[in-house]
């Protein structure tokens, strides 16, 4: 198990407002991205925030966790940063209003725990075969397409694409989707901000993650990609590969 992380300001934002951190434990590992929102410097407060909380929670864990365990483990985990964001910015005038999107996955040497807010995004993928997206998007556009009422290729170039229905700091409470897959040899997630996701298709990934390279290189060449598309946003994002992907 391997995993590799980045996070670029982009072409345009003035600053960074995404968080990523990758957190090593016994047999297992947990990789978080969270993508704030929020006037002045809030945003960027809010994602920090979150990586906080959860690495304080991490290194609270006495061990590896079984599939049951990761599941409550992270719906605490979620659910905590929620609170600990939305008493914040009651408190705190100049984050009224602050939120951040959430991605995250627990993983184990058999199982992958993942839950994501927003829309911040988990992908999954296995060698040969094309990805495919584990997590829901919270966004209106999503809302839209799931009542049928516009195509998913209409959804691609919608303008209020970027409306969330869900994030965390928001509100006191959140409604959390969180969900266990299986893995083996040959396979592994990406957790991205929409900043990867919003300009790279699954096709691209696809083709980029079947090259003969590193992981290292892989998430170089996504980031370096989605700042040829226009990096209007912040892009971050983290691989897991199962086996390290042929790497030494």
């Amino acid at each position: 198990m391997k995993a590799v992380y980045k996070t670029d300001r982009g072409k345009v934002r003035e600053r960074n407002e995404d968080s990523v951190g990758v957190f090593y434990g016994e047999k297992q590992l947990f990789g978080v991205v969270a993508d704030g929102m929020g006037g002045h410097a809030a945003g960027e407060v809010a994602s920090r925030m979150a990586l906080e909380v959860t690495e304080k929670k991490w290194k609270a864990l006495p061990g590896p966790l079984t599939e049951q365990e990761a599941v409550d483990w992270l719906n605490h985990l979620v659910r905590s940063i929620n609170v600990h964001l939305y008493d914040y910015s009651e408190s705190h005038e100049e984050c009224r209003g602050m939120g951040t999107t959430i991605a995250a996955a627990l993983c184990g040497e058999r199982f992958i725990t993942v839950s994501a807010v927003g829309d911040s995004r988990i992908y999954f993928w296995k060698r040969g075969e094309p990805i495919r997206q584990v997590t829901e998007d919270h966004t209106l556009v999503n809302e839209l397409v799931k009542s049928g009422q516009i195509s998913k290729e209409d959804a691609e170039t919608h303008p209020r694409k970027h409306i969330l229905m869900r994030a965390l700091g928001t509100e006191p409470a959140i409604e959390l989707d969180t969900a266990t897959l299986t893995w083996s040899a040959g396979s592994g997630i990406i957790i991205c901000s929409d900043g990867l996701s919003n300009k790279l298709s699954n096709e691209k990934i696809n083709e980029i993650l079947e090259n003969d390279s590193t992981l290292q290189e892989k998430t170089e060449k996504m980031i370096e990609e989605a700042n040829n598309a226009g990096g209007e946003d912040n892009i971050s994002m983290i691989i897991v590969s199962y086996d390290g992907d042929g790497e030494p």
